[in-house]
């Protein structure tokens, strides 16, 4: 029931001299659909809360910050909100803008000078706004392996410097692709106009002013903060932590584009003032609002947008994903981490907004509880539920299964013969990635990405093909490993999993051989 309706009602009751406390209300919907979701995606954690009228009319937590400690999850809880960043980071820029620190449509290189595309024309044709709306001409995903997975030595200034070996797939401007590194460049962009390093800014002109209290952005003590969801994965039929945090959070390269943390107190603060912007007077002018919301570059629209939002466009603004859903305004964005996902939409006209905080690789969890909570609002005589649009969910996933979109089957692997790929043994350089080795240690082939510690793993054999087994990642992203003849030779990754997430863009790589092995 919405805040209003519930006023109706009562408003209702009382004209009809009947007594409220007799008469009970109708339950919220949401706590129904929180718990089918959880209960059917065995989630370790979630939390959940929806914003109506500029109030809180429902907020849920569950589960484990870890799994098997106990260590309840609760609205001060710490969580990976990964790509819903972005819109932090568009935030920050539009408060640099309002204050004449910068404009949408200056060059890039007037504030980084060392920027460089690999086109030079483009190059000096970027303007701030480029970097925010994946214009870039970029592949999907472009180089996102210098960002994840984490943690990993390499630097922002790495990343600048790797984006001039990244070739484009498309002319510039000319359609949208997902891209993770012109967000590290934004916020450069924003540091350099502001004066201050990016995760000081975000902290001084977001997070204070709004009153976002726990979010945590730059390097940070995980020990002395406190109360931090932990990532978890399936591993062999069981759920379990991967990649669990230090004492220490560290200053992560990514953080501009997916590497702030916050709780669902702070989400849900967050969805207020966007609503609602006289909860902060001023914080941003209203020409820099409509901005963020404005569809700068279109997005094409999927089968299952058309089939369940019966959506007629989408876009992209600075730092948002917009559309139509049932003929209402939706303005939204998820978050994409191993181990982590997030979703925050809002319906900007019913002054409603949703956020969903999960501390799982739980994508159909996501999708299908936000999903329900939205429709509840758009379509409320539509009785499917959270079950109803899982089942949907995995009927997609069958038809891609019988259309032949599926994994290979790569069980039947042995290691690799150190005397059979002793011609292309060696060390190895990317133009972008740097240095990585495939050499023999403790009698097994080992390929190992120097500045990534997440990228080593145990070269095997399967047929007569070559994959990379991780030694921390999962099945879903091990690639396969070409070995290609020439002076000198070279090496290819390239996906195994036709589904595979599109940040181990692979197939950008190519290693040239440097010299033997140490």
């Amino acid at each position: 029931m919405t805040a209003m309706t519930l006023h109706r009602w009562r408003a209702l009751v009382v004209a009809l001299g009947v007594s409220a406390s007799a008469t009970a209300a109708p339950a919220p919907p949401f706590q129904p659909m929180f718990d089918q979701a959880r209960q059917h995606y065995a989630l370790p954690g979630l939390v959940m809360a929806v914003v109506e009228d500029g109030q809180v009319v429902y907020q849920h937590t569950a589960g484990e910050r870890r799994i098997g400690t106990g260590e309840a999850i609760d609205e001060n809880t710490l969580f990976k909100i990964a790509s819903n960043s972005k819109a932090m980071t568009a935030a920050l820029l539009a408060r640099l803008v309002d204050r004449g620190a910068l404009r949408w449509d200056d060059p890039v290189i007037r504030y980084l000078p060392q920027f460089r595309m690999h086109d030079p024309w483009v190059t000096d044709h970027m303007q701030v706004r480029d970097l925010l709306i994946h214009n870039s001409g970029l592949g999907l995903g472009a180089g996102d392996l210098m960002l994840w997975p984490e943690p990993n030595a390499f630097t922002r200034q790495d990343i600048l410097a790797g984006l001039a070996h990244l070739k484009p797939v498309t002319s510039f401007r000319s359609g949208y692709a997902y891209d993770n590194l012109m967000y590290v460049v934004a916020g450069e962009v924003a540091a350099r106009a502001g004066g201050k390093p990016y995760d000081q800014l975000l902290r001084e002109e977001v997070f204070v002013p709004l009153g976002m209290q726990r979010c945590q952005v730059g390097a940070w003590s995980v020990a002395a903060v406190g109360n931090v969801a932990q990532p978890h994965a399936r591993r062999d039929g069981r759920t379990v932590v991967t990649q669990p945090d230090a004492d220490t959070s560290p200053d992560l390269a990514s953080m501009a584009a997916g590497g702030i943390r916050c709780s669902l107190n702070d989400m849900t603060r967050w969805m207020q003032v966007l609503l609602d912007p006289a909860r902060v007077p001023g914080w941003l002018s209203d020409t820099q609002r409509r901005a963020l919301w404005t569809a700068h570059m279109p997005m094409p629209i999927g089968a299952r947008q058309r089939q369940w939002d019966n959506a007629h466009f989408s876009a992209y603004g600075y730092g948002w994903r917009l559309s139509d859903l049932d003929g209402q305004w939706k303005v939204a964005h998820t978050g994409t981490l191993s181990g982590m996902y997030s979703s925050l939409a809002l319906l900007p006209d019913r002054h409603v907004g949703v956020v969903v905080l999960i501390n799982a690789d739980a994508e159909d969890a996501r999708t299908a509880l936000m999903q329900a909570a939205l429709r509840h609002y758009t379509a409320p005589d539509d009785t499917r539920g959270v079950l109803d649009y899982a089942r949907l969910l995995r009927d997609e996933q069958q038809h891609r299964r019988h259309s032949g979109h599926v994994r290979p089957d790569t069980r039947a692997r042995t290691p690799a013969s150190l005397q059979t790929t002793a011609a292309w043994q060696g060390r190895y350089r990317d133009p972008w990635l740097g240095p990585a080795s495939v050499c023999p240690r403790d009698g097994q082939l080992r390929f190992q990405v120097e500045k990534s510690p997440q990228l080593q793993g145990t070269v095997m054999q399967v047929g007569g093909r070559w994959l990379v087994q991780w030694d921390t990642l999962g099945a879903d992203a091990e690639p396969w490993l070409q070995p290609q003849p020439g002076t000198p030779p070279t090496l290819a990754l390239r996906a195994i999993d036709p589904d595979i997430d599109f940040s181990y863009d692979y197939q950008d790589l190519q290693f040239t051989r440097l010299g033997d092995c140490p």
